[in-house]
């Protein structure tokens, strides 16, 4: 079997080469031999354009040549010819107008199934090409090389993101143990530092893990506060996160949405340190930074701001969450809470009035959340105001 080289390969792109070419039809079953095989390029990858041509003219150029058979190269390099006549046949394999190579076939009369695999990668073929295409076939090579080392990154980084998310949803309600995808998270990170993604997923595991550690200093009647690990961990949690957003805010196209979840979720965890004049900022950055979720940022940093008894200034960020979100029905919660600590005994009527809004945000966070824990403290706080209270809420429907 011998092989040629004529004019292929002027340059390197006719080995890799993407364009799509017209696919010319398989002929239909008729007597002969089937041919097929498999072609490779020089770079190791199969040809996923181009035909392959069938003639008995060995005596004339390929340009003057004519083809008994033509056939195309599929997408994952193979091809079939059916019918093939018995006969002494030159075989090219074409991309465009270039000829990639040519191999010898003889088909016999007594064939019916023949193999000719076009493996161009092999020794013989390299050493026809000049000493420039070897040279930009061997920087392709280890480009492609690198391409494919960073994908098989990527692919193993996606499933580790993927196990991590898993493993923090079901430990969430518990606050179980997750120090094995704090450590799964630390290797993605080192793997992959300049994915903001990594960093907010490396964030979260650690605030979590904080979270554990403090639930368990609790169990043991210990105070979270002066636990080192504890204090460490959201310490990490929080580098993590500033990481993240770091990273995200100086993306040439930011994620919005993955820029808000960094913000929200530093303010979290600055929250978790006790550091709640640091954490609202975080929380204003989310709500700026996406906008379609601005109720959410703005009702947690209310919640942050409430629980650290801050009520005016609670009060303010739930107003923001209502105006950005009509539908937060804890920020209705928090607002209603922070007014009626401004309640005021009527001299005239003896009775506790509570400052304008307060019922009325009482009242709207029982016809959003007519079934959440938090109701029967509502109701015991209007019924202290000698409010009517309605019976008949109910959840809203689900669009």
């Amino acid at each position: 079997m011998k092989t040629y080289r004529g004019s292929l390969f002027a340059k390197l792109a006719s080995i890799v080469g993407v364009a799509i070419f017209a696919i010319t039809p398989a002929l239909a079953q008729k007597p002969g031999a089937t041919v097929h095989g498999h072609v490779t390029n020089p770079a190791g990858m199969s040809f996923t354009t181009g035909e392959v041509k069938f003639t008995t003219d060995q005596s004339v150029a390929y340009k003057d040549a004519k083809f008994a058979t033509v056939v195309p190269i599929d997408g994952e390099g193979n091809y079939k010819a059916t019918g093939v006549a018995p006969g002494n046949y030159y075989v090219y394999f074409v991309q465009g107008t270039t000829v990639a190579d040519r191999l010898e076939l003889k088909v016999k009369g007594e064939d019916t199934d023949l193999t000719l695999d076009d493996d161009m990668s092999r020794a013989e073929y390299i050493k026809q090409m000049t000493p420039e295409q070897q040279k930009a076939l061997e920087e392709y090579k280890k480009k492609n090389a690198a391409v494919s080392s960073a994908n098989e990154v990527i692919a193993k980084l996606n499933g580790t993101l993927k196990t991590v998310r898993a493993d923090l949803a079901a430990a969430a309600p518990n606050k179980d143990d997750v120090s094995k995808d704090v450590a799964m998270m630390k290797e993605a990170v080192g793997a992959k530092p300049d994915e903001g993604l990594l960093w907010l997923t490396y964030g979260d595991t650690l605030l979590a893990q904080g979270r554990h550690l403090a639930d368990a200093d609790k169990k043991a009647s210990k105070s979270p506060s002066s636990d080192d690990a504890v204090s460490q961990t959201y310490g990490e949690a929080v580098d993590a996160y500033k990481k993240a957003v770091a990273l995200d805010s100086a993306a040439a196209k930011p994620n919005v949405a993955g820029l808000a979840a960094d913000y929200n979720q530093l303010g979290n965890a600055l929250t978790a340190q006790g550091k709640t004049d640091e954490a609202i900022p975080a929380f204003d950055n989310a709500a700026k930074a996406d906008p379609t979720k601005a109720g959410i940022y703005y009702k947690n940093a209310a919640a942050v701001l409430y629980n650290a008894g801050q009520m005016d200034a609670a009060l303010d960020a739930a107003n923001k969450a209502i105006v950005a979100d009509p539908n937060q029905a804890d920020a209705y919660f928090i607002k209603g809470q922070a007014l009626v600590t401004k309640s005021a005994v009527d001299p005239k009527t003896n009775k506790l009035t509570a400052p304008p809004g307060c019922v009325e945000a009482y009242d709207k966070f029982l016809a959003l959340a007519p079934n959440d824990p938090k109701v029967p403290q509502v109701k015991a706080v209007l019924a202290s105001l000698g409010e009517t209270i309605d019976t008949n809420y109910k959840a809203p429907k689900k669009h």
